[in-house]
């Protein structure tokens, strides 16, 4: 094996441009920066919305006709 070829692992500052957290982690990297960490990500921060995704499935039942009484039995039509 050859000597000296691993880089050096280091004990990293993670620093989010978003809300300042800043918190130490292992890497080759002596600063690392993110855009968002976890402190301030609305996934898990709890405040993430699906109203889009909503919409989505609303425009295409609309566009293939799909009724939510045409789902359940008890209340067909026949």
């Amino acid at each position: 094996m050859k000597k000296d070829i691993q880089p050096k692992y280091n004990v990293a500052t993670v620093t989010c441009s978003t809300c300042g957290n800043e918190f130490e982690v292992g890497s080759v990297l002596p600063e690392i920066k993110v855009d968002t960490c976890s402190n301030c990500h609305p996934f898990y921060t709890g405040t993430q919305t699906f109203v889009q995704a909503a919409g989505r499935v609303e425009k295409f039942n609309r566009r293939y006709g799909i009724n939510q009484k045409q789902n359940k039995p008890e209340e067909r039509d026949e």
